[in-house]
């Protein structure tokens, strides 16, 4: 086979490259019967609302902890084997509740013995309220007082006798004699009679005293043995307990058992700046109680049902932050809140009166703007920059790119593009007619 030459090669390439580039063109130029023009895509459905002018409240928010309004460690006071708990941790408790139960018995003991200490006690003070021995001084101390007076009468009479030498000297002495030794029992017997007297007296106040200590004692005994009943001491909530049944509690220390804590109402501590200070408290109250509104803001952002009040103002500035610290009490029936949740006041400090506002929701952030998409009469959407004033609640004031009445979308932004057409919604399947 003879071999071509290389230009016929070349032009035979070319010839069939310019065949194969008019039938593509040719090609391209006709229409393929089998396939239509594509339809525009339908309207999609968004959520819109009205631009709205009302007055509004403006919020500032204080971080916070609740804090039980009372806690109460509960402590085993005396010592003894822990009997007996009556309570389920971590469940509400009422003032007056049986909690725990020590063993009794040894208490009871000992009542018992200073009860028999103190009717011991009576009965020897009984006895030297006798006076037995004062009594028969007492009357020996009579006796010799009438011995004394015979005898100075009989010496009475004996003197003029003696002196007329009617008796004789040796009668004389004898009366003069009788006279001294009566005078002389006398006094032995008053000196008697008053050593007696001190001597009960100092019976009786030493019986007095130990009849005080025998009672003390019982008291004591009977405190003791009513420490063995431990009560929740108010309306709360009890935590884990500390102790087990059969442990021997209150060695050497008082036992913590439990803990209780009245959470109703709920107490929360904030610092507030000096202006926001002067904002929500009124002056003109003398109770420093705020007028504002104060909410209480869960972790899950949910708002606590009941209001606040202004319960502690601490009663100066710390000058090294410029804040008060405040504490606020909220009302939390059946213990719902537990101290130590991290919570946010909210407060109204403010309100401003025909503002514009929109939700915050309808805002997005366009280069560095703020941005709405405004619904016009024909449901058709395009974007317009505005610009934004303070937050109140889920709103946020509008200060100038809106007015009151225009559509803006609040849902469903990421689904149209300026220029496009929507079927406008309020949320719900029924679309939303422009009015006139």
């Amino acid at each position: 086979m003879k071999s071509k030459d290389p230009q016929t090669l070349s032009s035979f390439a070319v010839a069939h490259l310019l065949i194969a580039m008019t039938m593509i063109i040719a090609g391209c130029g006709k229409s393929d019967p089998t396939k239509t023009e594509a339809a525009p895509a339908p309207p999609v459905k968004v959520v819109v609302t009205n631009v709205q002018q009302k007055t509004v409240p403006i919020y500032s928010d204080f971080v916070g902890q609740t804090k039980a309004s009372e806690t109460v460690d509960l402590r085993a006071r005396v010592e003894g084997a822990l009997q007996k708990i009556y309570f389920t941790e971590g469940t509400p408790v009422r003032k007056g509740e049986l909690l725990f139960l020590i063993d009794k018995r040894p208490f009871e003991a000992a009542v018992q013995a200073a009860q028999a200490a103190v009717a011991k006690s009576q009965a020897d003070l009984e006895q030297a309220k006798q006076r037995t021995d004062v009594i028969q001084a007492q009357a020996a101390l009579v006796d010799a007082e009438a011995t004394l007076s015979k005898t100075e009468q009989d010496l009475k009479r004996i003197r003029p006798l003696a002196a007329e030498q009617a008796v004789t000297q040796l009668e004389l002495d004898a009366a003069v004699a009788a006279q001294k030794s009566a005078k002389a029992k006398v006094d032995a017997q008053q000196a008697n009679v008053t050593n007696l007297e001190a001597s009960v007296k100092y019976t009786i106040e030493r019986a007095i005293a130990e009849v005080s200590a025998a009672q003390s004692k019982l008291v004591q005994a009977k405190l003791d043995l009513s420490y063995c009943e431990i009560y929740s001491p108010m309306d709360g909530i009890i935590g884990f307990k500390n102790v087990d049944e059969g442990n021997l509690v209150g060695r050497g220390e008082a036992t913590l058992l439990a803990t209780v804590s009245a959470a109703n109402p709920l107490l929360v501590d904030v610092s507030l700046s000096e202006v926001d200070y002067l904002t929500i408290v009124d002056p003109k109250s003398g109770r420093g109680q705020g007028s504002s509104r104060i909410e209480l803001m869960l972790a899950n952002d949910s708002i606590h049902p009941f209001p606040g009040s202004l319960k502690v103002i601490d009663r100066k500035v710390d000058p090294a932050t410029g804040t008060l610290k405040v504490q606020v009490s909220f009302l939390n029936p059946n213990n719902y809140l537990r101290p130590g949740q991290f919570a946010r006041i909210r407060a109204v400090i403010a309100s401003r009166e025909n503002a514009v506002v929109i939700p915050q929701r309808a805002i997005v952030e366009l280069q560095g703007a703020q941005t709405v998409m405004i619904v016009d009469d024909q449901n058709k959407v395009s974007v317009r920059t505005v610009k934004v004033g303070e937050k109140s609640d889920q709103d946020i004031i509008i200060l100038d790119g809106l007015k009151p009445g225009e559509r803006i979308v609040i849902e469903g932004m990421q689904k149209v593009r300026p220029g496009g057409e929507v079927v406008p919604t309020t949320g719900e399947e029924t679309p939303v007619t422009q009015e006139g």
